[in-house]
């Protein structure tokens, strides 16, 4: 896509959490943007500060079916990303993933422009290899309560990919590992917004597990700076890419941070772990830094307590 802006960019997904702070930094990069979401996970909130902005636009749609415009590029995040959500209606989740990915490649092949698929680290299943690097094939369960999300995001990156073999077509791939911030959903089930929310109430924090599985934190912020870079590279590099952070800490350890820097006085209470719930999740990140220049920034710590003043100022 080149480094140059005014450029008219489609966001799907634009309404969602990473979706809405996308449209801001495409924005602040001088593009129109186009937002198109169907607000079944995403809020108007998270974007209504934009609605007066002459460079953006809100479209309601569901891209299960199709969509004709004019723009340069596509940003593909349409899909729900919190196993809350996405267990919902299982059957929509993969269609997200499968026939949204070919309406939005179809679009691309007709415009010939670029497209990047917002992948996900949950392609890993409950990885045998540890940290993950992009050529590990993963280990999921194709028939799990956790599959749609898995098994669709895995179904797109194959279109992505066999797009660009027999098309030709500029495709770019992320997979993003655990994120966080402001505008997270408080009811979306995940761990950050899960154990900030309890926090703030004082209530006892659920920790499904001994707590002893790891995950890998990505500040928001830094995740939206390393999709815009991949976008910007040449056609030559597609991906797939990792992108979060290597700072791996236990479950445990999250909700102990939370609980200091909220100053709660919430105890621990442990559940039984969900079916399929990977017990490790840490990125290489070496082609990243390699090919983009790209890394996190942002320390958990000052990044949770920036997204407990965003929870605290929601009415």
């Amino acid at each position: 896509m080149g480094k140059t802006s005014n450029k008219t960019i489609l966001v799907t997904g634009g309404g969602g959490f990473l979706g809405s702070h996308l449209c801001e930094k495409l924005i602040e990069k001088g593009n129109d943007v186009i937002c198109i979401d169907n607000f079944f996970t995403g809020n108007k909130n998270n974007i209504r500060h934009l609605l007066s902005n002459p460079k953006f636009e809100l479209v309601r749609h569901d891209i299960t079916f199709p969509l004709y415009m004019e723009v340069d590029a596509i940003y593909n995040l349409a899909c729900p990303a919190s196993p809350v959500h996405y267990q919902h209606d299982p059957i929509q989740t993969m269609k997200t993933s499968v026939v949204g990915a070919i309406n939005m490649l179809g679009l691309a092949k007709r415009l010939r422009i670029p497209i990047l698929q917002a992948s996900t680290s949950e392609i890993y299943g409950d990885p045998k290899e540890h940290p993950q690097k992009e050529s590990y094939w993963g280990n999921v369960n194709p028939i799990g309560p956790r599959s749609c999300y898995d098994e669709g995001k895995r179904a797109a990156e194959t279109l992505f990919h066999d797009y660009r073999e027999q098309l030709s077509l500029d495709t770019k791939v992320v997979r993003m590992f655990n994120t966080y911030g402001p505008r997270m959903s408080a009811n979306d089930g995940r761990v950050v917004s899960n154990f900030i929310v309890q926090a703030l109430l004082n209530k006892d924090i659920t920790i499904y597990g001994n707590g002893s599985q790891t995950r890998s934190f990505c500040y928001v912020d830094d995740l939206i700076d390393g999709i815009t870079k991949i976008m910007e590279t040449p056609n030559n590099f597609f991906g797939p890419v990792n992108l979060g952070n290597p700072d791996e800490i236990t479950i445990k350890q999250l909700a102990e941070a939370v609980i200091e820097l909220t100053g709660a006085t919430s105890k621990l209470v442990y559940k039984e772990l969900p079916k399929d719930d990977p017990l490790q999740r840490k990125p290489d990140i070496t082609i990243a830094e390699d090919v983009l220049n790209w890394e996190p920034k942002v320390k958990l710590k000052e990044g949770l307590k920036m997204t407990i003043d965003y929870f605290k100022s929601i009415p």
